[in-house]
């Protein structure tokens, strides 16, 4: 089983095609949408996490590619180092999934990596630098 978080970028015709539909109907991938902004008459974009064998794989990548949706690949994943956290709380407000989250009860800053779509607009805020980017595997 293989699994890709990438960047799709969707041309103006393309926006009102169902091509996550065709992805899961035809092609057997799993996709979960991760962040997407489709706008009419604009550039679109979604952050995607798919899911299958690389033969599935390998063909829906290519019936991207023969639509002209421009993919991208994740190919980093934010890490957090929780001994650098003094749990500011300032990367709490720019992260989009809050997988950087607060504890109530203890008031600490917690991370969920399986929420993560690596925007990385928490390492813009960090002054502790307890978030970074680290190569993936």
């Amino acid at each position: 089983m293989s699994k890709k978080k990438v960047v799709l970028n969707f041309p103006p015709h393309l926006i009102d095609q169902p091509i996550t539909y065709r992805l899961i109907a035809e092609q057997g991938l799993k996709v979960n949408i991760l962040r997407a902004r489709i706008t009419p008459k604009e550039w679109g974009n979604m952050v995607a996490e798919l899911n299958g064998d690389k033969a599935r794989m390998e063909a829906g990548l290519c019936f991207l590619a023969d639509l002209g949706v421009e993919v991208e690949f994740l190919a980093e994943e934010v890490k957090w180092r929780e001994e650098r956290c003094i749990h500011c709380t300032a990367c709490l407000t720019p992260c989009p999934t809050r997988a950087l989250h607060v504890d109530r009860a203890t008031m600490t800053v917690g991370f969920d990596e399986e929420k993560c779509i690596a925007c990385e607009l928490c390492l813009r805020v960090c002054p502790y630098q307890a978030v970074e980017i680290a190569a993936e595997k």
